[in-house]
């Protein structure tokens, strides 16, 4: 009683009392006790107490709720029946019949039982119909904790009970008021993979209620719902499944082609337009291969799906876009199972199909090509509008390349011109807002430029011959911008090419000083110009430099932010690239002018200075030398530069190694140069080695550990580099073995967790013979132990990737002379990491993180068979059967031991996944099953701590 009393005081504080600290505390203990054994008992007795009021009664009822979903197996096996009879219809009961078997129920499980009850209290049956509708909804509610195996066996016994709910529901009918209830309830049982044929559904006075309350005002939504249920139930997947089907699929075709006039009604309300349109949507996607066939009965939904394209309401007339979509993938991809005999035929008949709908796709680009144009008040709508209009034009874009890849680009192309000289003649009239017209047709024009032939010849030069004509309005010259960066492969190709190219790359200059957004659409031109037209524009190259001085000095009135002006970096990288040698030497020192002269007066403004200095006045420059770097494909006079620059670059790395941003992006930029210049580097290559393996040991960057990545990638196979790697590796691996010692210092220091096993993974690949042998392989190997439980995503990864390259050794180039000493180092430690992998998969790691366990759990399987099943029985037996039972035990090792012979790997995942769902059913579950498997406390061996101990030297 005087819990009781407490839960409503409790209560009463969380809802009433006006300190909020009171509330918080209230809210928090509540929250607690529902976790309680004490709770059933407790909130079953409020539920029942006549003073109880309707907070308490409703906080009770959701108590009994959540801890029937995810405690109910505290109860004992004979608590079910009271409690049944406790909670009665509360809908609890259907979370209760997830767990009980259908034969606790009494006869014929829990469907007859409600039968039954429906018989006894017909003054319940409301609620008994809310029951009846969240029961099959319960098959798919993963909150409730129920095991897979019991899950699986409700969902059965559920089916089996089809015909049942279906005459109780058909029972109720009768009952007017409650028809609206009873046609949800309809609508949550055929989600269900009940198996009904069509020819038996199409006659239920289920489905006949449901077709005939379509235009019954109160109904509609219900009868929607169970009618866009049934044709969900009746999609085409194969020709068995048509047969079947098919008299259901005509009833529910006639029945929905009946309200295409309804679309146009204005005295209907845009819900019930919404309801409609839904319903031809539904019927696309779902017979979408029937509609493929291009038969007449399937051109007139095809011409009903186009009405609701028409719509002027942008989410209703979107509902079709993925039936568009899907079409045209089956009408263009090559399908050799078409009943047509040989190859020809086959061929004939798709291009028979292709052509039926080619008007249909020709009308589609005309419907929703306006939908991208500009509101007037556009720069008045808030940022959610502006995302929802953004969102929009992507959407049309794509239908636009659906409609292109059925018409060929260079067909829809023409349509979409039309448009534009239709809006540049209202443009040239003076209408109010005409630019926006002309924007979106040129929005259009540049969606299928991936379609549009390099060698049209009729369309294209007109269109490029407009471009400079246009008005330069911002959000106009921003389209133009970008529509000429995605026909750079046109203007490669096209014999006026040279011609036009000065006129558009005054377009592009023009964007780049009338507004931030023009300017980024313009120098992403610039980028994609430069890449296609290169051999074209080395003869430029004096004013493709004036260009680019412009924007990355600041100084001009040209807008491009910084990150904008990497694509202008990048674009004279490539048209360098291009260059002779000798030619390209010279060119990549004047590119590297502008970026180094602001560090250099940096640097020489001395430590204080440059030490005071914000990382971003660094990093834009040092991000420009990456690029450079990358894009630059002058091995040898990349060397040349990063030789030059080297003295820049050391003193950054010396004066600001304590700045994590400034040190990624040098980091970032000498990843490039040694990717791109490879042996070419010289004696520079073992200077940066050498200030990175020193500065590593002061400051912890992860960035170098990054970038040693990248050098053990170009020079690991290299014998004559040999020495200074393996110092190099054996350096960064000490310290970082050093460093990360126990689970809280992964936690605290993920990059280099992440950056250290990523390094590790990347030796095992490319320098074995250095990395396996070594004295630091043990060690990360133990490291490797404490941190596969880290939560961060990317830093347990790496860790998991690093351990399954390690037992698939044999498979790498040169691994498999090293086996016996990988298997000396992981068989003594064998029983601990397979514990800590499946205390993984069992709850230490969240659940999203399965995929990559379980491949690390394969490999080991693979690369000791028989010895790891062991090791994971040796885990498995740990778990109390409280939590796994023996059943699940045996099905869990069976899989496994089947992968270690080399049988179906698949149902190891499948077998993974259940165990992983069984021990985190619920929290109390979960906790169990880590108490038993304890994985922190593996980390540090008696097999580590004998090694580490008879270590000599560093360690």
């Amino acid at each position: 009683m005087e819990l009781q009393n407490t839960v409503k005081e409790a209560l009463n504080a969380l809802y009433h009392h006006p300190d909020d600290t009171l509330r918080m505390q209230a809210d928090r203990w509540l929250q607690d006790f529902q976790r309680t054994l004490d709770a059933w008992q407790v909130a079953d007795n409020l539920l029942h107490d006549a003073t109880s009021n309707l907070e308490t009664l409703i906080f009770c009822s959701q108590t009994l709720r959540s801890k029937v979903q995810r405690d109910f197996e505290e109860l004992p096996s004979e608590a079910f029946r009271p409690l049944r009879d406790s909670l009665n219809i509360s809908i609890a009961v259907a979370a209760l019949a997830v767990y009980v078997p259908a034969e606790d129920w009494g006869d014929g499980g829990i469907v007859n039982w409600l039968r039954d009850e429906m018989n006894s209290h017909p003054e319940y049956i409301p609620g008994f119909l809310e029951l009846l509708t969240v029961l099959p909804e319960e098959v798919y509610n993963y909150k409730i904790a129920a095991r897979p195996e019991r899950r699986r066996q409700f969902e059965k016994e559920l089916t089996s009970q089809m015909e049942v709910a279906l005459s109780i529901l058909t029972a109720c009918l009768s009952i007017n008021e409650l028809k609206e209830q009873v046609l949800e309830a309809f609508a949550s049982w055929l989600r269900l993979k009940h198996g009904i044929p069509g020819s038996v559904l199409a006659s239920h006075p289920l489905v006949l209620t449901a077709l005939s309350s379509l235009n019954s005002e109160p109904l509609s939504e219900a009868s929607v719902n169970v009618i866009s249920e049934l044709i969900h139930y009746t999609a085409v997947g194969s020709s068995g499944v048509v047969a079947v089907q098919m008299p259901l699929i005509q009833v529910l075709v006639r029945q929905v082609m009946s309200l295409k006039a309804l679309l146009k009604d204005s005295s209907k309300d845009e819900e019930d337009v919404k309801a409609i349109a839904r319903l031809f949507a539904d019927m696309g996607d779902s017979y979408v291969k029937l509609i493929a066939t291009g038969s007449d009965e399937s051109m007139i939904i095809v011409n009903a799906l186009l009405e609701v394209a028409s719509h002027p309401e942008n989410y209703i007339a979107s509902m079709t876009f993925n039936f568009w979509h899907s079409l045209q993938g089956i009408l263009t991809k090559r399908d050799t199972s078409l009943p047509f005999g040989n190859e020809a035929s086959i061929e004939a008949e798709r291009k028979r199909r292709q052509g039926a709908f080619v008007p249909s796709y020709e009308s589609l680009v005309s419907l929703v090509s306006f939908r991208v144009e500009y509101p007037q008040d556009y720069l008045d709508l808030s940022h959610e509008d502006r995302r929802e209009f953004e969102q929009t034009r992507y959407a049309v874009a794509d239908v636009l390349t659906d409609a292109a890849s059925v018409l060929g680009g260079d067909a829809t192309l023409q349509i979409l011109y039309k448009k534009l000289l239709e809006a540049v003649a209202r443009c040239g009239n003076g209408e109010n807002n005409e630019w926006r017209p002309v924007e979106a047709a040129l929005f259009c024009i540049q969606a299928i430029s991936n379609y549009v032939s390099v060698v049209e010849a009729e369309v294209m030069p007109q269109v490029m011959g407009l471009l400079p004509k246009l008005p330069q309005q911002p959000q106009l010259l921003q389209t133009v911008c970008l529509t000429i960066g995605v026909y750079s492969k046109w203007l490669d190709s096209a014999s006026i090419g040279p011609a036009i190219l000065p006129s558009l790359i005054d377009i592009l200059m023009s964007g780049m000083g009338t507004s931030e957004d023009s300017a980024a659409a313009a120098a992403l031109a610039f980028r994609h110009i430069c890449d296609d037209c290169r051999k074209k524009l080395c003869g430029c190259i004096d004013g493709l430099f004036h260009i680019y001085h412009r924007a990355v000095s600041g100084e001009s009135s040209f807008k491009v932010a910084a990150e904008d002006s990497l694509h202008l970096v990048e674009a004279l990288s490539m048209v360098i690239t291009e260059l002779p040698p000798d030619n390209a030497k010279r060119a990549l020192e004047a590119l590297c002018l502008p970026v180094v002269t602001p560090l250099q007066e940096a640097v020489s403004q001395g430590p204080e200075i440059l030490n005071k200095k914000p990382a971003r006045e660094l990093t834009v420059h040092i991000d420009r030398f990456a690029y450079i770097f990358r894009y630059v494909n002058h091995p040898e006079a990349v060397a040349d530069a990063i030789h030059r620059l080297w003295p820049i670059f050391k003193a950054i790395f010396d004066l600001r190694a304590w700045d994590m941003r400034t040190m990624e992006s040098l980091c970032r930029a000498c990843k490039y140069a040694v990717r791109t210049s490879g042996r070419f580097m010289g004696i520079t290559i073992g200077a940066m080695l050498e200030e990175i393996q020193g500065l590593y040991k002061q400051h912890h960057q992860s960035c170098f550990l990054y970038l040693s990545s990248e050098v053990i990638k170009i020079f690991g196979s290299d014998p004559s580099c040999a020495n200074y790697l393996k110092i190099l590796i054996e350096s960064l691996f000490i310290h970082t073995t050093r460093l990360l010692t126990n689970i809280q210092e992964f936690t605290a220091r993920p990059d280099v967790a992440d950056d250290c096993f990523l390094l590790a993974s990347r030796c095992i690949r490319y320098c074995p013979q250095l990395f396996i042998p070594s004295e630091v392989f043990q060690p990360l190997v133990d490291c490797s132990m404490i941190g596969i439980t880290v939560q961060h995503r990317q830093a347990s990864n790496s860790i998991l990737t690093f351990l399954s390259d390690v037992f698939d050794l044999a498979n790498s180039s040169m691994g498999e002379q090293y086996l016996p000493i990988r298997d000396s180092v992981i068989i003594p430690r064998g029983p601990s990491i397979t514990r800590i992998l499946i205390a993984s998969l069992t709850g230490a790691l969240p659940r999203s993180r399965l995929e990559p366990v379980t491949y690390t759990v394969l490999t080991l399987t693979r690369a000791y068979r028989a010895r790891a099943v062991e090791w994971a029985k040796e885990s498995v037996s740990l778990i109390p059967l409280t939590a796994v039972t023996e059943v699940e035990r045996s099905r869990f090792l069976k899989a496994l031991s089947d992968a270690a012979s080399g049988f179906d790997i698949n149902s190891l995942t499948v077998a993974i996944e259940e165990m992983a769902d069984v021990c985190r059913r619920n929290r109390t579950v979960q906790e169990i099953v880590q108490g038993a498997l304890r994985p922190l406390e593996l980390n540090l061996t008696p097999v580590y701590r004998r090694l580490v101990s008879d270590k000599k030297g560093p360690f």
